[in-house]
C-alpha cells in the first residue's frame, strides 16, 4: 500500500511530545496580522459578550484547525500501550499535563485510588477423542499490550463440552431448549453483538454454563482479542456512590454489594480465528439459519454439546487498587465563572488505543491549543470551560465516576453541560447522540461545519440526508463517560463521533498506523469532530441566553408515551404520564417565548443581565428534574428516569428504565401484579416530568 503523506510526516515525529509544534506559531502571527488588519477600527481586542465577536471567535475556532497538528499528538499518545494503573499510562498523564500547562491553562491532576483487574495467566486448549490436543494461542504477538482478558473475570479453571449460544441472548437459550440443546455444565462460546460482555456472561451464569468464550465477528483483522470489562456497574466498586480519594470509606472485597458487581464464572476474549476451531468442530443440533456467521469461515452448522471435543480453559488474574488521575484544565469565566461547561474524554486504552480514546484525546489537546489561539487574540469565555481528561474509563467509567461523585453538588447547581468525545474517529459518518434540549444546537452546529468527505456539503447535509432530522441517538447507555454526568447527576450532555464498529477495537492492532491507513487517513475528520465540539462549548460557554430547547424534550417524551402506549396496548392508565408530558411542553413553549423576549432586548443593564441569568438557571436546572432520590428499583445509583440502562437488555424499550424494568419483572407476575407495578413506574416518572416542567417555570406552588 502506498504510505500516506500524512503518515510520512508524522512517523518522523520525536517520541518526545511537542505540545506547541513550530507552525502553530506561524499560524499565530498569521492570525494576528490578519486579525490586527481586519480590526483596525477597533479600539482593542477585548472581548465582549456580543453575538458580532462571538460569531468572530468561531469562525476563528473553525479556521485554525490542523490536522497535522491532531496528527502529531496522536503520534505521541500511541507511542506505547497504555492500560490505566501502569506506568505508560502515567506518561500521558504527564503528556496531557505538560500541553496544557504549555498553552498557558489552569491545570490541576486528581488522584483516585480504585480497584482495577489485570492478568496473571491464561491457557485454552481444546482436546479431541482421538486424545490430540489443540493449543489455542491467546495473544497477537505484539509487544507491550497486555494479554487478552476480561476485566473482573474471575480466576479458575474450567473444563466441559463447548456449546454456540450465538449472541447469548434469552431468546437465543429459548432457542437451544427448544432443540433439546442445554447449556448446564458446558461452556459457552458466543458471538459479540448488542449487549455489554458483562450481560453475555450473566445470562451463561444464569443458564448453568461453566464458562465463556466470546468472539468477534470480522473478516479483516481476524486475529484480535477483543479485551474489556465484565463488571456491572460504573465507577470504582469498592466506594460505590462516593470517590476513591485518599483516606475514604472501602469496602471489603467480600462484601456483598462489591461481590454482586462481578460474575462467578470465567470468561475471555477470543479471536475469531481462534472461534473457528471450536465452532467447526461441533455437531449435534443444527444451527438456525439466521444463526449463520456469514463472516467466519465455518465448515459445520451446529451447536453442540457433541462432536469430538472437550474445552479446557484458565484464567488468572488479580484485582488490586491502583492509582489513576484526571487531568483538568480550567478556562476561567469572564462574567459567570461560576457556571461550567465541562469537555471531557478517557485517556486509558486496552493497547495502543489511536481509535479508542486516543483519536478523541488529540482532538481535546487541538481543541486546547485552539482556545489558547483565542485567548491571544482577546477571547475570554462567559462562563468557565473545564477540559477534562479521564483515566479508567475502560474499567468502567471510573474516572468520570469518581469526579462526578466528588463534585455531585458543585455539578448539580452550576454545570451547565458536559460534551463528551471518545472514539473521535472510527471511520466514516458523523453520528451524535444528546439529550433532547441539546438537539437544535447540535443542528445548528453542524450546519456550521464543512463535511470533510463530501465536497461542498456541511456535515449537517451529509448527516440528515442519511437519517433524517430525527438522527441524534440518546444517552441511556453505559458505555461511555456521559453516563455518570446523564444518569447519576442530571447534567445536559452530548456525545459526537465519526464512524462505527471499527475492526480493531480492544485488540493490540488499534494502532497510529491504522488510522492513518483506514480510519482517517488526512486526519480531517479529527478535525471536524474537533470543530464540532468547540463550538459546542463556544455556544455553551458565550451564548447570553443558553440554546437549550425543551420544546424539542417534550416532544421527544410524547414520542416515548405514545410508544408505551402500544407497548401495553391500555393495559395500563398513561394519563398522568400525558398530563406531565402536557405541563412541561407548556413550560417549555413560555420559556421559550421568555428567552426570544429578552434576546430582542437592546439593552445590557444589570437587570437585564440578572434576567438571562436567571432565565439560564431555570433552563440548566430543568434537567436535574428527571432524577428521583431512591433512584432506580434494585440500582439506586441510576438515578435518571427518562435514560438510563434497563436491567434486561432485550426490553423493548430503551427509555423509562425504571417503566421497561416493571415491563420485564411482570411476566413473571399475575396481572393485578403487573399493572400495579407498572402504574407505580409510571407514576414516578411523570412526577419525574413535572419536577422538570416546575423547574423551566421557576416559580414556587
Amino acid at each position: 500500500m502506498v504510505q500516506p503523506p500524512l503518515k510520512q510526516l508524522a512517523t518522523i515525529c520525536t517520541s518526545r511530545p511537542a505540545p506547541l509544534p513550530t507552525f502553530f506559531f506561524v499560524i499565530i502571527i498569521c492570525v494576528l496580522g490578519f486579525y490586527a488588519f481586519h480590526f483596525s477600527s477597533s479600539s482593542s481586542f477585548s472581548v465582549t459578550s456580543s453575538p458580532r465577536n462571538s460569531v468572530r471567535f468561531q469562525q476563528l475556532l473553525l479556521s485554525s484547525g490542523s490536522n497535522y497538528t491532531v496528527a502529531s499528538y496522536l503520534r505521541s499518545l500511541t507511542l506505547h500501550p497504555h492500560l490505566a494503573g501502569t506506568e505508560p499510562s502515567s506518561e500521558t498523564v504527564r503528556y496531557v499535563e505538560s500541553h496544557f500547562r504549555d498553552l498557558g491553562l489552569e491545570t490541576h491532576s486528581i488522584q483516585y485510588d480504585a480497584l482495577l483487574s489485570y492478568p496473571k495467566s491464561t491457557s485454552l486448549s481444546v482436546l479431541f477423542s482421538n486424545g490430540s490436543v489443540v493449543n489455542i494461542p491467546l495473544s497477537e504477538n505484539v509487544e507491550g499490550v497486555v494479554q487478552p482478558y476480561h476485566a473482573y473475570s474471575p480466576s479458575g479453571t474450567v473444563y466441559g463440552p463447548a456449546v454456540f449460544v450465538n449472541y447469548g441472548r434469552d431468546e437465543d437459550y429459548r432457542e437451544l431448549a427448544k432443540m433439546g440443546v442445554t447449556v448446564v455444565g458446558c461452556i459457552a462460546v458466543a458471538r459479540k453483538g448488542e449487549f455489554p460482555r458483562g450481560v453475555v456472561v450473566a445470562k451463561a451464569e444464569a443458564n448453568g454454563a461453566k464458562g465463556v468464550l466470546l468472539y468477534t465477528e470480522g473478516d479483516r483483522f481476524r486475529q484480535g482479542f477483543e479485551r474489556g470489562t465484565v463488571m456491572r456497574g460504573i465507577g470504582d466498586p469498592l466506594s460505590p456512590g462516593w470517590a476513591a480519594v485518599d483516606g475514604a470509606e472501602r469496602l471489603n472485597l467480600n462484601d456483598s454489594e462489591v461481590l454482586k458487581r462481578f460474575p462467578k464464572i470465567p470468561s475471555m476474549p477470543l479471536s475469531a480465528e481462534s472461534a473457528e476451531i471450536i465452532l467447526n468442530s461441533l455437531d449435534t443440533a443444527s444451527v438456525p439459519p439466521e444463526w449463520r456467521d456469514k463472516k467466519a469461515n465455518l465448515r459445520s452448522a451446529a451447536v453442540g454439546p457433541g462432536g469430538p471435543i472437550f474445552i479446557n480453559f484458565t484464567y488468572q488474574g488479580e484485582r488490586k487498587v491502583a492509582t489513576i488521575r484526571n487531568v483538568i484544565a480550567v478556562i476561567k469565566g469572564l462574567e459567570e465563572p461560576d457556571r461550567f461547561v465541562l469537555m471531557g474524554n478517557h485517556r486509558d486504552a486496552w493497547s495502543f488505543g489511536a481509535v479508542d480514546p486516543n483519536s478523541g484525546t488529540a482532538a481535546l489537546l487541538d481543541i486546547a491549543r485552539r482556545f489558547a489561539l483565542l485567548r491571544k487574540l482577546g477571547w475570554n469565555p462567559r462562563r468557565t470551560i473545564l477540559l477534562c481528561s479521564w483515566d479508567a474509563e475502560e474499567f468502567g467509567m471510573i474516572g468520570s465516576t469518581e469526579w462526578v461523585e466528588q463534585n455531585i453538588v458543585n455539578l448539580g447547581t452550576k454545570a451547565v453541560a458536559y460534551l463528551n468525545v471518545d472514539c473521535a474517529v472510527q471511520g466514516p459518518g458523523f453520528f451524535a447522540g444528546a439529550t433532547p434540549q441539546l438537539d437544535d444546537l447540535l443542528h445548528d452546529v453542524t450546519a456550521q461545519v464543512q463535511d470533510p468527505d463530501v465536497k461542498g456539503a456541511t456535515v449537517h447535509d451529509t448527516w440528515t440526508a442519511e437519517n433524517g432530522i430525527g438522527n441524534i441517538e440518546r444517552l441511556g447507555a453505559v458505555n461511555s463517560d456521559f453516563a455518570a454526568f446523564v444518569q447519576h447527576a442530571g447534567v445536559p450532555s452530548v456525545d459526537v463521533y465519526y464512524g462505527r464498529d471499527f475492526p480493531v477495537y480492544h485488540t493490540a492492532f488499534d494502532t497510529y498506523d491504522w488510522m492513518a491507513n483506514y480510519g482517517d487517513p488526512l486526519f480531517h475528520r479529527h478535525v471536524t469532530v474537533g470543530s464540532i465540539w468547540g463550538l459546542l462549548a463556544l455556544r455553551l460557554s458565550d451564548d447570553l441566553i443558553l440554546p437549550f430547547s425543551y420544546v424539542s424534550y417534550a416532544n421527544q417524551l410524547q414520542a416515548y408515551k405514545d410508544t408505551l402506549n402500544h407497548l401495553l396496548d391500555g393495559s395500563v392508565s398513561l394519563r398522568t404520564l400525558s398530563t406531565s408530558i402536557e405541563e412541561l411542553k407548556s413550560a417549555a413553549q413560555e420559556i421559550e417565548n421568555e428567552a426570544k423576549r429578552l434576546r430582542e432586548q437592546e439593552t445590557s443593564s444589570d437587570v437585564a443581565l440578572f434576567q438571562k441569568r436567571a432565565l439560564n438557571d431555570r433552563l440548566m436546572l430543568a434537567e436535574r428534574g428527571f432524577l428521583d432520590v431512591d433512584g432506580l428499583r434494585g440500582r439506586p445509583w441510576f438515578k435518571h428516569l427518562v435514560y438510563g440502562p434497563p436491567s434486561d437488555y432485550e426490553s423493548a424499550l430503551v427509555y423509562f428504565p425504571g417503566i421497561a424494568d416493571a415491563v420485564s419483572e411482570s411476566k413473571e407476575m399475575n396481572k393485578m401484579g403487573l399493572e400495579e407495578l407498572i402504574q407505580h413506574e409510571i407514576w414516578r416518572v411523570a412526577r419525574a416530568i413535572g419536577r422538570a416542567a416546575a423547574a423551566l417555570k421557576g416559580e414556587l406552588s
